[in-house]
């Protein structure tokens, strides 16, 4: 079940603490075998200062759930983008023919002067 969850799929919690949570997932790390929830298990970390970060502060990030912790309850409307299918042929005629008239143009400029 776990392979098919994504970013923005609604999910029930089936077991451990947090059991009966309703959420939707904000990133999924397939490595780890874990999801991220909207607004579950998050946590500050406190920042040290740094030169890229001059004051430092706090910043709340998200603790994964296993992925067989989870069920599906509303999957997000994905929907895949079109693939534009390309002529080749066509197109490399397209290219040819548009160096040649820059060709011309270059060629009339030259007359030109």
């Amino acid at each position: 079940m776990g392979k098919s969850l994504k970013i923005g799929d609604e999910v029930l919690v089936i077991s451990g603490a947090l059991k009966g949570t309703k959420a939707k997932i904000v990133k999924v790390d397939r490595g780890a075998h874990e999801a991220m929830l909207e607004g579950v298990k998050t946590v500050e970390r406190h920042m040290k200062r740094t030169q890229f970060n001059p004051k430092g502060g706090k910043k709340t990030i998200h603790l994964g759930i296993d992925l067989s912790n989870l069920k599906l309850v509303k999957a997000a409307d994905y929907v895949k983008p079109a693939v534009k299918k390309v002529d080749k042929k066509a197109d490399k005629a397209e290219k040819k023919a548009e160096k040649k008239a820059e060709k011309e143009a270059k060629k009339a400029k030259k007359g030109a002067k």
